[in-house]
């Protein structure tokens, strides 16, 4: 894909950053592990990550605004760009030694997320999406899968974890969605699971309780491979509810009318 010159500054970062997050990988157990409230953590390489990735992009660009996982908000000079980042999606599989987390950078423009790239450096896999470019992944197009049926699809979602409030409403979804599918997955990285939504690996997706970070590009991502995304609650605002339904075109209203209907 011939990316923008913001995308390649994305590409760059992401990659710089998921290089020194390989290696910390690889000694996954020396790490020095803080609390960062119940059942989240936070590891020197995770802040060294996000570091990388500011250096490079405030280097390129200085005067966009930043909203980060590990350091917060900041407004820019430019109030209509702004990057979204989590240097680290998946820090509790990568804490583990498991290799299933990513890298996520998005550009925002007048509150429309207009660039995505989402870097899985432990399977070098790269997805990025500019609006209306499409959605690649390693130079490839990619699309959403093309399944009709409900009970062919399947699922991803983030289960709540140490008593979150959103905790019952999650086991009333599975136990409404199970029995008409093919299966639900907890993979335990937000942006991994757009993505795979995107390339057609999963069949659609939903989240109740995320961070902006989390999944800024990979909603573009799924967008532009041809799927859609809105608001879990029917007429809500998907940020200010910090919730969403994603899916294939095929399958994506049956799906998101199973969850809000339940």
């Amino acid at each position: 894909m011939q990316g923008s010159a913001n995308l390649n500054v994305m590409v760059k970062a992401a990659r710089k950053a998921g290089r020194s997050l390989v290696k910390d990988f690889r000694e996954v157990e020396n790490l020095q592990v803080g609390s960062k409230g119940p059942g989240e953590f936070v590891s020197k390489a995770d802040m060294a990550a996000e570091q990388l990735i500011r250096e490079e992009l405030s280097t390129a660009r200085p005067q966009y605004g930043w909203l980060g996982e590990e350091t917060g908000e900041e407004e820019g000079k430019d109030p209509t760009r702004r990057w979204i980042v989590d240097p680290l999606d998946g820090t509790t599989n990568f804490l583990h030694g498991l290799p299933h987390w990513a890298v996520s950078i998005a550009l925002e423009h007048k509150g429309e997320i207009v660039a995505g790239v989402v870097f899985d450096a432990a399977k070098d896999e790269l997805f990025v999406a500019e609006k209306g470019a499409g959605a690649w992944m390693n130079d490839t197009r990619i699309r959403v899968s093309g399944r009709r049926q409900m009970s062919e699809a399947l699922f991803a979602t983030g289960i709540p974890f140490s008593g979150k409030r959103t905790l019952p409403a999650m086991m009333q979804d599975l136990a409404v969605l199970m029995p008409q599918c093919a299966g639900v997955r907890r993979w335990g990285a937000a942006s991994l699971d757009l993505a795979y939504l995107a390339a057609g690996r999963y069949d659609g997706y939903w989240e109740r309780e995320f961070h902006p970070w989390d999944v800024a590009a990979g909603i573009l991502l799924v967008r532009e491979a041809g799927g859609f995304v809105e608001p879990l609650r029917d007429g809500g605002d998907m940020f200010a509810d910090r919730s969403l339904v994603a899916g294939n075109g095929e399958i994506f209203v049956k799906f998101a009318e199973t969850l809000r209907r339940r």
